[in-house]
């Protein structure tokens, strides 16, 4: 795996479909550094890390998560600096580590083979809430580099959360443009209220959770096909 330069200021890593690891974006400012998700586990993070070190790259102060599903988030105990994720995220993580403290994670390890890929040799499940908590809409200040973290009703979840590296003219979006989990049904109402807010951000470029960098245009077009 080899981390990706995007633009002037943005980096990733690459998405993996066997373990159902999504793209972990990193925004380096004059002052500090973002990252965008905070991985499926401790030891995917600890990749992402190893590639930005390589890089030369300090790691994140912040770390932003796009919605509560564990693949981007289940890593957030094991992330440099502060994390940070909107109230609704927040509500999902916490009923998440009620129930797996409570209940152990047989449930979860059984939703899906690539989870137990991930967590394969008894790798502990720790789930925690994030470090900053807002609602709405935040702009963040990295140093020359300017990052809006918006808020939107998406047709995947209710908590999505968009990144927009201002500068860059590029758009995180995570799995927001996916259908519903975990019924599959793609609502069109939600889809057309997130087709506008990706418009009024005057993105370029689109990185989704589980796909290459497109131009916005193509995302908007699989989001309301």
């Amino acid at each position: 795996m080899e981390l990706k330069k995007l633009s002037e200021h943005i980096w990733y890593m690459p998405y993996e479909e066997e373990r159902d690891r999504p793209n972990l974006g990193y925004v380096k400012g004059d002052k500090m550094s973002l990252a965008v998700d905070a991985g499926h586990s401790e030891a995917h993070i600890r990749e992402f890390y190893d590639l930005l070190r390589k890089e030369g790259l300090p790691l994140p102060s912040l770390t932003v998560i796009t919605h509560w599903h564990w693949d981007h988030t289940f890593a957030m105990h094991a992330v440099n600096g502060l994390s940070l994720a909107n109230k609704t995220t927040n509500g999902h993580l916490l009923e998440c580590k009620r129930k797996i403290e409570e209940n152990g994670p047989k449930e979860f390890l059984n939703i899906y083979d690539s989870i137990r890929k991930e967590y394969a040799g008894g790798k502990e499940v720790i789930v925690v809430s994030a470090d900053i908590v807002f609602e709405g809409d935040l702009t963040i200040d990295l140093g020359g580099c300017t990052v809006k973290l918006m808020h939107t009703q998406a047709p995947h979840t209710d908590d999505s959360t968009l990144v927009y590296v201002c500068e860059d003219k590029t758009l995180f979006v995570g799995d927001s443009t996916c259908a519903e989990f975990p019924n599959g049904v793609k609502d069109k109402d939600r889809a057309g209220v997130l087709a506008d807010k990706i418009r009024s951000t005057g993105a370029k470029t689109c990185v989704e959770g589980h796909w290459q960098p497109v131009e916005t245009t193509d995302t908007l077009a699989d989001l309301l096909a």
